[in-house]
């Protein structure tokens, strides 16, 4: 584990709360703490977007970082909103995102969590992506993180993120798989600083 906590790049409360549960898992717990960085935002894909997100916040904050970037793409639009989809659930709400789809008998969409890691400023971020397949469903639970309630995951046991246990829902969401990516990828260099 390194001497000093990685720095997760958000100012969002319920991102970080998931992403410190996931990463404290395993045999080398990975200690987080955040800081809210205002970072300008490119147009791109997720991959794209994550990884100038997290060049810029290295550079910003001048060591190691983590970023995040999530996207939800619905299959029938072609990955739309994909990327954008933050500002698409804040114009349109839940019943928006719905009423979107109105048109197609294809509700399906990907959730899609791309997570960037810089060693430092001057470093090229490596990129870790996590996808879950599910479909677009009317609101069903709590809707307090973003559009969990409208997302049912094709593993979800017919329940919506909003509606799952954390614990559950960490076992399967998109967040999980590109954190269990990284975790596995900070421990990997964590054993190899220990052994050398």
């Amino acid at each position: 584990m390194a001497s000093k906590p990685l720095v997760f790049v958000t100012g969002n409360a319920n991102k970080l709360k998931e992403v410190k549960y996931i990463l404290f898992q395993g045999g080398n717990p990975i200690e987080i703490e955040n800081q809210a960085v205002d970072l300008p935002e490119i147009q791109g894909t997720t991959t794209e977007v994550a990884r100038d997100k997290c060049r810029r916040a290295a550079e910003a904050l001048g060591t190691a970082c983590i970023t995040e970037d999530t996207a939800l793409g619905f299959n029938a639009l072609k990955g739309l909103p994909g990327p954008y989809i933050k500002y698409f659930l804040e114009a349109l709400g839940h019943e928006g995102l719905n009423k979107m789809l109105a048109g197609f008998e294809d509700k399906t969409a990907d959730a899609i969590c791309t997570f960037a890691y810089s060693a430092g400023p001057g470093t090229e971020p490596i990129i870790f992506e996590g996808r879950t397949p599910g479909k677009i469903v009317p609101a069903r639970g709590p809707g307090i993180f973003g559009w969990d309630a409208v997302f049912e995951p094709i593993e979800g046991n017919g329940l919506t993120y909003a509606e799952m246990p954390p614990e559950e829902k960490n076992k399967i969401s998109h967040r999980y798989r590109a954190l269990d990516k990284l975790r596995d990828f900070l421990q990997a260099e964590a054993n190899k600083s220990q052994n050398s």
